[in-house]
C-alpha cells in the first residue's frame, strides 16, 4: 500500500511543508479524528467524538487521495436533538444508517423545503443552501454517513470562513422547487434523475450484464452535483467482474454478506469481509472484486468523485470496458484461478455451490480476443 511506504527521515523532511493542508487542519480544529477509510467493518458501531460545531458526534474517514478528491464522515444526532444549521461551498451526499428524522433546506431568497427520511434514505445537499437535520425520535439517535468534496474546496480557497459563510444562491442547483425532494425523476439509461431516494435498499435496478454475475445497477447525480453515486446488486452465490479506477469510491454495503478482494496490478489479492453497514474504499487504481456468499442478494451503494472517472470517447468509464479492449475491467476468462477456488471454498462451508456458469458462458459468447503482444 503506497501510503505506508517509509523512506529516510532526512528525505521526508524535504517534503514536510506539503504534508499539512488547510483541510486536515480544519478537521483537527473540530476536535475530530481522521481514520483510514479503506475498510470499516461496521459504520453503525464506529466510535464517534463530540462535534461541538455541529451539535452532534462524528468522525472523519479519509483515503490516500482525499486531499484532491473527496472525503467521508459519520455523524450522529442525539435522540430528540438536531444539528446546527450550516451552509457550505462544497457538495455533500448522505445515506441514513439508523433512525428517522427530517431536513430543512433554505436559500437566501427565503425559499424553504422540508422533507422526512428514515434509515435507508439517500439524498444530497444542494450547493450552498442552508440546511439543518433533525432527529425524529426522542429515544434513539440518528446516524448517517456522508461523502463530500470538501478537501478540494478547502485547499483551493484556503479560507473556511469563506466556504461556510458566503451569501450566494445557485438557482440552477436549487430554486425553491416544492417537489425538489419528492419528484420522481426520469430514467435515462442507467441514470435516474432524482434528488431523493426514500429506500435505497429496495429501489428497483436495471440489468447490468456488462458487470457480470446477473446483477443490477442504477446511477444518480443527486442535487445536480458533480459527485455521482450508484447502487449495484448481485444474486446469491455470484460475484462481479474485477475492475479498477481512481480513488474515492466509498462502497457502503446495504444488504447481504460476502467479501471483496483488492490488489494492485500484478499484486496479491487482499481480502475484506463485509455485511450490511460495512464500508470499503478501493485503493487508487487497485483492482477490486465483490463476492456474495450470503443467503440473500447483496447490494451496495457507492459514493464517488466524478472527476476521477476516466472514460473513452463515447463516455463509457474504462472500468466498465474489458482489459482486452484497453479498459480496466477484467473478464472472468482472465481472472487468476485463486479467485474461483476461494469463492467455491467459501460457499462450500455453507453447503452451497457457485451460481456462475451462466455468467461464464454469456461472457464467452462475445469475449474480445486477447491483444497481440
Amino acid at each position: 500500500m503506497a501510503q505506508h511506504v517509509v523512506v529516510a527521515e532526512e528525505f521526508a523532511q524535504k517534503f514536510i511543508t506539503e504534508k499539512e493542508t488547510v483541510y486536515r487542519a480544519w478537521v483537527r480544529e473540530q476536535g475530530l479524528e481522521i481514520i483510514d477509510a479503506h475498510y470499516v467493518p461496521n459504520l453503525h458501531t464506529l466510535p464517534l467524538k463530540p462535534w461541538a460545531r455541529r451539535g452532534g458526534r462524528g468522525i472523519y474517514l479519509n483515503h490516500e487521495a482525499s486531499d484532491y478528491s473527496n472525503d467521508c464522515y459519520v455523524c450522529e444526532i442525539p435522540a430528540g436533538g438536531e444539528l446546527q444549521p450550516q451552509r457550505q461551498l462544497f457538495e455533500e451526499m448522505i445515506y441514513v444508517l439508523d433512525g428517522r428524522g427530517s431536513t430543512s433546506i433554505r436559500n437566501d431568497a427565503g425559499q424553504e423545503v422540508d422533507f422526512e427520511w428514515k434509515a435507508g434514505a439517500l439524498f444530497a445537499i444542494p450547493l450552498n443552501t442552508w440546511h439543518q437535520h433533525f432527529n425524529g425520535s426522542g429515544k434513539e439517535p440518528v446516524r448517517f454517513v456522508a461523502v463530500t468534496n470538501a478537501p478540494m474546496v478547502m485547499n483551493l480557497f484556503l479560507d473556511p470562513e469563506f466556504i461556510f459563510q458566503t451569501k450566494r444562491d445557485f438557482p440552477r442547483r436549487f430554486n425553491g422547487e416544492p417537489d425538489y425532494f419528492t419528484k420522481k425523476g426520469d430514467q435515462k439509461g442507467f441514470s435516474l434523475e432524482t434528488n431523493f431516494v426514500a429506500d435505497a435498499i429496495n429501489l428497483p435496478l436495471i440489468t447490468a450484464k456488462e458487470r457480470g454475475g446477473g446483477g443490477g445497477h442504477i446511477r444518480f447525480q443527486l442535487a445536480k452535483g458533480s459527485m455521482p453515486s450508484h447502487i449495484s446488486q448481485f444474486p446469491v452465490a455470484t460475484y462481479k467482474k474485477a475492475h479498477a479506477h481512481k480513488a474515492g469510491a466509498h462502497v457502503i454495503i446495504l444488504s447481504g454478506e460476502g467479501y471483496s478482494m483488492m490488489w494492485p496490478e500484478g499484486g496479491t489479492p487482499k481480502r475484506f469481509d463485509w455485511r450490511e453497514g460495512s464500508m470499503i474504499v478501493p485503493y487508487d487504481a487497485w483492482y477490486h472484486q465483490h463476492f456474495n456468499t450470503g443467503t440473500t442478494a447483496a447490494r451496495y451503494l457507492a459514493f464517488k468523485y466524478g472527476g476521477m472517472s476516466i472514460r473513452n470517447e463515447q463516455g463509457v468509464p474504462l472500468s466498465w470496458i474489458s482489459k482486452r479492449l484497453g479498459g480496466r475491467q477484467m473478464d472472468y476468462a482472465d481472472e487468476a484461478p485463486v479467485i474461483r477456488e476461494t469463492f467455491a471454498a467459501e460457499l462450500a462451508k455453507q453447503g452451497v455451490k457457485p451460481n456462475m456458469e451462466t455468467a461464464y458462458q454469456a461472457e464467452l459468447a462475445d469475449l474480445p480476443p486477447l491483444p497481440i503482444l
